[in-house]
């Protein structure tokens, strides 16, 4: 919730801009819901997605404040950012919830970004793995096994917005972990299931961590409001690319 409608447009023609169609790596954006539809406009013929940070799993109904996933493609969105440590927090999203809107991302062609991470206690407390396996398989329960399209993003709660990460060392054990739970999930395509890192990524950290074997992304917070920081994320991510 922090750029007005009208910087949400100015960075998205400004990115637009700078992205280069044929890139390996695939860019989203995920502006309030507010700015979904200028954005969509202000990204025309650009090679980057939109997407939200949330949604409600209901289609339609009497649930005032919430925005459905038909409201959602309408707008133009490809992705959605589902159960982020804030929604969990602030909000009370729980495993249950995330599962369900990852179920109806799902159902309407929208591809969900489940968020799962640990808070400082917990990881004080060696329960970082277990936490982390318990969110991946509550919010994936119930999820078509036919190749519905998903992304992970391995958020640690205390690194968000708080300029300290994990070693690279942490950040591949935990990414590790995630992929051997998809295997258990979805079998075989468990390495075609992009797992992203999120929390204090910057330009300077960026290239460390997508040279990480697990690491396929970035799900970057506030380096991500200014173009010419973002942008250089975005070409680590493009000379890790595969």
């Amino acid at each position: 919730m922090v750029p007005s409608l009208r910087e949400s447009s100015e960075l998205a023609l400004v990115l637009g801009r700078s992205v280069q169609a044929g890139l390996k790596t695939r860019v989203s954006i995920h502006p309030p819901f507010s700015a979904l539809t200028e954005v969509k406009t202000a990204l025309a013929g650009a090679p980057i997605a939109l997407g939200a940070q949330d949604v409600y799993w209901e289609e339609k109904g009497a649930y005032t404040g919430e925005v459905s996933t038909g409201m959602l493609k309408e707008a133009g969105c490809e992705y959605v950012i589902i159960g982020h440590s804030e929604r969990r927090r602030y909000f009370g999203e729980t495993d249950e919830t995330a599962s369900r809107k990852v179920r109806a991302c799902a159902a309407r062609g929208l591809v969900p970004i489940l968020c799962v991470g640990e808070t400082m206690e917990e990881r004080k407390r060696g329960q970082t793995l277990g936490r982390v396996e318990s969110q991946l398989r509550g919010g994936l329960q119930g999820l078509p096994g036919n190749g519905t399209p998903f992304v992970i993003a391995y958020e640690p709660v205390w690194a968000i917005g708080t300029g300290v990460t994990p070693t690279p060392e942490e950040v591949q054990e935990v990414h590790a972990m995630i992929r051997r739970t998809l295997s258990s999930i979805v079998g075989s395509g468990a390495g075609e299931v992009p797992i992203q890192y999120g929390g204090s990524v910057t330009p300077e950290n960026a290239s460390t961590l997508l040279a990480l074997a697990d690491v396929n992304g970035a799900l970057v917070g506030g380096a991500s409001l200014k173009a010419e920081g973002f942008m250089k994320i975005i070409r680590a991510a493009e000379e890790n690319a595969a």
